[in-house]
C-alpha cells in the first residue's frame, strides 16, 4: 500500500501537532513535508500561561485552620482557577502556531502526571513542562522534580531523615525515567534517603530543608556516596535504560503503540549520545522515512483531547460557554490537570467503550446543533472543579456553539472532504459517507467526522 504526499502531510500535522487547521487545508496537498516540518520546528517565542485572577497565596498546611466558610471560598477560587488553566492549555492546542511545543507539552503532561487542588502549583508545573518540552530531558526532569505540584502529589513533604517516604523516589524511577526491572527495592530506599528534605515554600519556590535531609552515605544504582536528590537524578540519567525508557514512551505516543525494537534501539543510542536532546530526537522521528510507513498512518486512536482539538482546528467556532468543553473532557475520560493517577492516562483501545464511542461519534452533530447532548458526567465535585455547585449542568444540552460554515465551505469548495478528514478511508465507501447526507459540504463534513475512521490518526 502506497502513501500519498497528502497522507504524509496530514500524518505529520496530526502527530507533531493537533491536525491541520482551516488555513493549512487550503494548500495541504501542494506543500512539501520539509516545509511543513520547518514550520512546526521553528523557534517560536515561549508564552507562559497566566491566570487572569490569581488565587490567594495560602500555605496548604494552613487551610485546615480556616473556618468552614473561608475554606469553602478558598477552594472554590482554586477550582475556578484550575478551570481557567485547563481551558487556556486547551486553547493553545487548538490555536497556537507552536503546535509541536503544545503537542510535546501534552505528552509530558501525561508523563509527569499530578493531580492537586492548588492552582498556582498546577500553573507552575504546566508552564515548566511547556517551556522545557523540546529542550533537554535532564533539565526537564530536574525542573519538574523540584516543582511543588510534584513534591506535594508524591508526598515528598513527608520524606524526612529517619522516616523516609519512598513514594517520590519510586515513581521517579518507575514512571518517569527507568521503568520496572531497571532498579531494585534497595535503590528505592536509598533514593528516598537522598530526596529527604526536598520541599517548597508557600510561594512555590523549591527549598531544601537541611535539618530533614539524610547526609549519610547511600548506595544507589551501583554507586556509593553522600548523595542528594540532584545526584540521584544525575545517576539515573547516566543509565542507558533511561534513554530507552523515554524513547519507547515517545515512540508509542507519537508513532505507534507497538514498539519497533530496532528503531527504538537506534533512537535510544542517539538520544543518549546527544545527552538527552529532545528537539534532535523529535526531528529524527518526524523526518525519518519509517515514520511515514503505511503501518504507522491511521494506526492510533485519537485521545479525547486530540479528537476535540482536531475538530476545533478544522471548524472555526464560537462557544458561548467555553467551560462546557471541560464537561466533554470529563465525559470522554481525559480531563486536563486531572489524570486518573500518577501513571497518567491510558491510550489506544482504552479510550473506547460503548458509552464514550457513542459520544465521540456524536460530537460533530452535537456541536453543529443537529442533536442534543444526552450524556451527563458522574458526580465527582473534585473533578468537576465546582461546576456542579455552580449549577452549570443545566446548560450542557445546549452548548451554544456557532460554526463559521461559510469559511469552511470556501476552503472545501474544490476539495473532497473524505481525502482531507480521514487517514484510512478505504473501508468507508462513498455510499456509506453520503447515505444520510444532503450532499452539502457542511453535511459531508459532519458525516465524515461522525465515522469510526475519523477517530484514527
Amino acid at each position: 500500500m502506497s502513501v500519498s504526499p497528502l497522507q504524509e502531510n496530514k500524518h505529520l500535522l496530526l502527530r507533531a501537532g493537533f491536525g491541520s487547521n482551516l488555513s493549512q487545508i487550503e494548500n495541504l496537498a501542494g506543500r512539501s513535508l520539509t516545509e511543513i516540518w520547518k514550520n512546526l520546528a521553528a523557534d517560536y517565542p515561549f508564552k507562559p500561561l497566566e491566570l487572569k485572577v490569581a488565587p490567594e497565596n495560602v500555605e496548604y498546611q494552613q487551610i485546615a485552620k480556616l473556618d468552614a466558610e473561608a475554606k469553602k471560598t478558598f477552594l472554590q477560587k482554586n477550582r475556578k482557577s484550575n478551570q481557567e488553566i485547563n481551558l487556556a492549555f486547551f486553547d493553545q492546542m487548538v490555536y497556537s502556531e507552536d503546535q509541536l511545543r503544545e503537542k510535546m507539552a501534552f505528552f509530558w503532561h501525561g508523563h509527569f502526571a499530578t493531580r492537586i487542588v492548588n492552582s498556582r502549583f498546577n500553573l507552575q508545573l504546566l508552564n515548566t513542562i511547556r517551556e522545557k518540552a523540546l529542550g533537554n530531558f535532564g533539565d526537564l526532569l530536574r525542573a519538574v522534580s523540584q516543582t511543588p505540584a510534584m513534591l506535594q502529589f508524591l508526598n515528598n513533604q513527608q520524606n524526612k531523615k529517619g522516616h523516609p517516604n519512598e513514594n517520590f523516589a519510586r515513581e521517579v524511577m518507575e514512571l518517569f525515567t527507568l521503568g520496572r526491572g531497571n532498579y531494585t527495592e534497595k535503590d528505592v530506599q536509598e533514593g528516598a534517603r537522598a530526596f529527604t528534605g526536598w520541599s517548597f515554600l508557600p510561594d512555590g519556590s523549591f527549598f531544601e530543608r537541611p535539618k530533614q535531609h539524610d547526609f549519610g552515605a547511600k548506595t544507589f544504582l551501583g554507586k556509593t556516596g553522600n548523595f542528594d536528590g540532584n545526584d540521584v537524578l544525575n545517576i539515573i540519567l547516566d543509565q542507558k535504560a533511561c534513554a530507552r525508557f523515554i524513547v519507547t514512551k515517545i515512540y508509542q505516543f507519537f508513532v505507534n503503540e507497538k514498539p519497533d525494537a530496532n528503531i527504538i534501539e537506534h533512537l535510544s543510542g542517539r538520544f543518549y549520545a546527544s545527552k538527552y536532546d529532545l528537539k534532535d530526537l523529535m526531528t529524527e522521528i518526524f523526518t525519518a522515512k519509517w515514520f511515514y510507513s503505511p503501518e504507522n498512518i491511521g494506526a492510533k486512536i485519537k485521545s479525547p483531547i486530540e479528537l476535540m482539538a482536531g475538530i476545533m482546528r478544522i471548524l472555526p467556532m464560537q462557544i458561548e460557554k467555553p467551560e462546557n468543553l471541560i464537561v466533554y473532557q470529563k465525559l470522554l475520560g481525559q480531563m486536563l490537570l486531572y489524570p486518573p493517577n500518577v501513571a497518567g492516562w491510558p491510550s489506544g483501545k482504552a479510550w473506547i467503550d460503548s458509552s464514550t464511542l457513542m459520544l465521540r461519534l456524536q460530537i460533530p452533530q452535537i456541536w453543529s446543533g443537529l442533536r442534543p447532548l444526552e450524556f451527563k458526567p458522574k458526580s465527582d465535585d473534585d473533578v468537576e472543579m465546582g461546576m456542579k455547585n455552580a449549577q452549570n449542568y443545566k446548560n450542557f444540552k445546549n452548548p451554544n456553539i456557532s460554526i463559521d460554515w461559510l469559511a469552511v465551505e470556501e476552503v472545501f469548495k474544490d476539495k473532497e472532504p473524505i481525502t482531507i478528514l480521514l487517514q484510512k478511508s478505504k473501508s468507508l465507501s462513498e455510499k456509506t459517507s453520503e447515505q444520510f447526507s444532503n450532499n452539502s459540504v457542511q453535511q459531508k463534513i459532519i458525516n465524515l467526522m461522525s465515522t469510526p475512521e475519523f477517530q484514527l490518526c
